[in-house]
């Protein structure tokens, strides 16, 4: 089959309604799209990351956010600032439900290892380079370890200045890789943040929900050495000089306004073929939700008694919560709209336009080779998910993630396997430290054992044999073997973690530590599997990009929007201000207010609002930031732009580029939308920008960073 040779700009010609997550560079072709929602900023303006807004838009590795002033100021969402603040909380002093305001810059607290602020400086199409080598003929996992030996080739060489970390994602599965090139700022810290009785308003109750009152925002300082560069956390270092920050715009929205969105969405899947639907409805997710279920009431149960406990393992029951609540809505979203069905109509029509090609014969044959190859994913990726079932415990994938570094050490950089390379030492170390402020042993312990009974459960035949062996054998008490394991490992104490970084293969495997030298038995049977996954990802790689030109060229002939699934790289989306109608006699209104907030008050988590708040509600003492229409001060909304997972924190902006608000979650009904865009019913919910500044201003009293960004008031 021929490769589509058409640049994919060329193909963006025709959006339809507000779908569409673009690569920054299609803007250029998106002009009548901007002009009919109400965009003013340029599109070749829109398109260029060295020019406002863009430049102002960065990335945490997981979330969105923004540059706000001219000193690394960051503004992000409350729940992606989670994590440090929970690393700086204790029971005695809970930053979660206390809040945090840094009066002063040596106020600021370190946001922990982890922390990064990721500033995108250019997108470079690689395709050719990535392809160099690969052939037709070529297949499986000769395929995928030639392409995955030239992205290495080329993130190393993009790697020389240290400051930058690079990578090369795909898109369209295959038809086309990028290079992002970003500076990497090591040293960040908390800057601000209002308690989670307003930064997680409505807690898992209202998430994903509509309407919302949740004031999700928090702030972050981006930090670097005095030469201007990153550096490793360190007081002497000063704050980053951002060439550009957005203005915050207090002047206010209505319905019908528009919306432009910039930010990092993680993962779509809306070229999937139906069967691949199917097996994430029917079996993949099912699993998720029943074992994110077991695991929070493990947690819950394992931390009930101890508050410290509690706090430590905060940012990680939030992730699952999250996680599981979004899986069990795209569960109830195929049941209340048959996607599959919908799959099955467009492969149909695809299928049926192929029929009329002159290559008909040779695509088809790739259709069928293409079904066939995702029926065989399918039965590794059901090993695969109760594997990591079966070896979800901290201790045991610090052990793994160690030994595993071991022997990588022992090959040339080159040849090591992604993620175990001289550039991914630092995030091991991170993520080793990290384990320090959330996870406790017994709580571990807990969890696994309760993991390991689910594992035991299922059926044999997607047993790891040798995982089976190493934990349980013949005859042995699995309860007694785990206790036995805790009780003799040292790698709960955080220096010991660490302290195996660099040992040799030869020290691991004459260590008595139980967890290290389960890692060393079960090494071998996971790089089979491992090995598999790379034979069906080779050829993956080499059907998919046949398939994805057949499928752009099929949309482009019914002017249907071209555009990749979101991969956690830059990209623009658009929409208005609008609400929906969820279902029969329900209408949604856009915004919320404050008023509501005192509506939905129990003075019980998670609707315990804190009582300043309730006070200036109750004073009305709304200042400049009242809304003229709605007569108080608007606290959510809702517009029609097309976001996922990733896009928190991603920085909601006028027509006009200034910002107006933050993407923090979708509505239930919204959550298909990962697989299917369906335009009535998608939208997203942000906080608006005025309460946020009120919050600021008239609550926290958080003068000092009020100060520090460019705000535009009403006239």
């Amino acid at each position: 089959m021929q490769r589509l040779l058409l640049p994919l700009a060329l193909v963006a010609t025709v959006a339809h309604a507000d779908e569409g997550q673009w690569q920054p560079y299609q803007m250029k072709d998106l002009k009548a799209e901007l002009k009919r929602v109400g965009i003013k900023v340029p599109a070749e303006q829109l398109a260029d990351l060295s020019k406002h807004p863009m430049s102002a838009i960065v990335s945490l590795g997981g979330c969105s956010a923004s540059f706000v002033s001219p000193d690394g100021l960051v503004v992000t969402n409350h729940h992606c600032a989670y994590g440090a603040i929970q690393r700086n909380s204790t029971a005695s002093k809970n930053l979660l439900a206390e809040g945090f305001l840094a009066k002063t810059r040596a106020d600021e607290l370190p946001g922990g290892p982890n922390e990064r602020v990721y500033i995108t400086e250019s997108v470079d199409n690689v395709t050719d380079r990535v392809n160099q080598g690969v052939t037709a003929s070529l297949k499986g996992k000769a395929r995928h370890d030639l392409i995955e030996k030239n992205i290495k080739g080329i993130i190393a060489e993009c790697e020389a200045d240290k400051a930058y970390r690079c990578s090369v994602p795909v898109f369209h599965r295959g038809l086309e890789y990028y290079r992002i090139k970003q500076m990497m700022v090591k040293d960040v810290r908390l800057v601000y943040a209002p308690p989670e009785s307003i930064g997680n308003y409505g807690g898992e109750v209202d998430n994903f929900e509509w309407p919302r009152h949740t004031g999700d925002f928090a702030f972050i300082r981006a930090y670097v050495g005095k030469d201007g560069r990153p550096a490793d956390p360190s007081p002497d270092n000063v704050p980053y000089q951002s060439k550009d920050f957005l203005a915050v715009s207090a002047e206010g929205l209505k319905v019908g306004d528009p919306v432009l969105l910039a930010g990092y969405p993680g993962r779509t899947s809306r070229y999937r073929l139906p069967s691949e639907i199917r097996f994430a409805r029917d079996v993949a997710y099912p699993v998720r939700v029943a074992e994110n279920h077991r695991d929070l009431d493990t947690i819950a149960a394992a931390t009930k008694a101890n508050p410290e406990w509690v706090v430590r393992y905060a940012s990680v029951v939030k992730s699952i919560n999250n996680g599981m609540k979004k899986t069990q809505g795209l569960m109830d979203g195929f049941r209340r709209k048959d996607i599959a069905a919908i799959k099955d109509k467009q492969d149909a029509e695809l299928r049926a336009w192929v029929g009329k090609q002159a290559n008909a014969a040779q695509t088809n044959a790739l259709l069928a080779e293409l079904d066939g190859l995702i029926q065989r994913e399918q039965t590794l990726a059901r090993r695969e998910q109760y594997y990591d079932i079966a070896r979800s415990s901290d201790l045991l994938k610090a052990a793994t993630t160690l030994y595993r570094l071991a022997r990588e050490s022992e090959l040339a950089d080159a040849e090591r396997e992604p993620g175990f390379q001289t550039r991914d030492v630092p995030f091991i170390k991170a993520r080793l430290t990290r384990l320090e402020q959330s996870m406790v042993p017994e709580v571990d312990k807990a969890r696994w054992l309760s993991a390991l009974g689910s594992y035991v459960r299922t059926d044999a035949a997607l047993h790891a044999p040798t995982l089976d062996a190493a934990v349980q054998p013949a005859g042995a008490d699995l309860a007694a073997r785990v206790d036995a394991m805790y009780a003799a490992t040292a790698l709960a104490d955080t220096n010991a973690r660490l302290g195996w970084i660099g040992k040799s293969r030869a020290e691991f495997e004459a260590s008595a530590d139980p967890f290290i030298q389960l890692a060393v038995k079960l090494y071998d049977s996971e790089r089979e599997q491992e090995a598999a996954r790379k034979e069906i990802d080779g050829e993956f790689d080499r059907l998919v990009p046949q398939y994805m030109s057949t499928v752009i060229a099929f949309n482009r002939a019914r002017n249907k929007p071209v555009y990749p699934d979101a991969n956690s790289t830059l990209r623009l989306t658009y929409g208005t201000v609008s609400g929906y109608v969820p279902r029969d006699g329900a209408v949604y209104k856009p915004f919320t207010t404050v008023e509501g907030i005192v509506e939905k008050h129990t003075g019980q988590t998670p609707f315990n609002a804190p009582d300043r708040l309730l006070k200036a509600i109750a004073a009305k003492d709304y200042g400049v930031f009242k809304d003229k229409q709605l007569g108080t001060v608007p606290v959510d909304f809702l517009s029609s732009a097309d976001t996922t997972g990733g896009n928190s924190g991603s920085a909601i902006m006028n027509g006009k580029g200034d910002l107006i608000g933050l993407n923090f979650d979708s509505t239930y009904e919204s959550i298909t939308k990962d697989w299917y865009f369906d335009a009535d019913i998608t939208r997203a919910v942000h906080v608006d920008a005025r309460y946020m500044l009120w919050v600021m201003k008239h609550v926290d009293h958080a003068d000092n960073v009020l100060a520090e960004m460019k705000i535009k008031y009403p006239k």
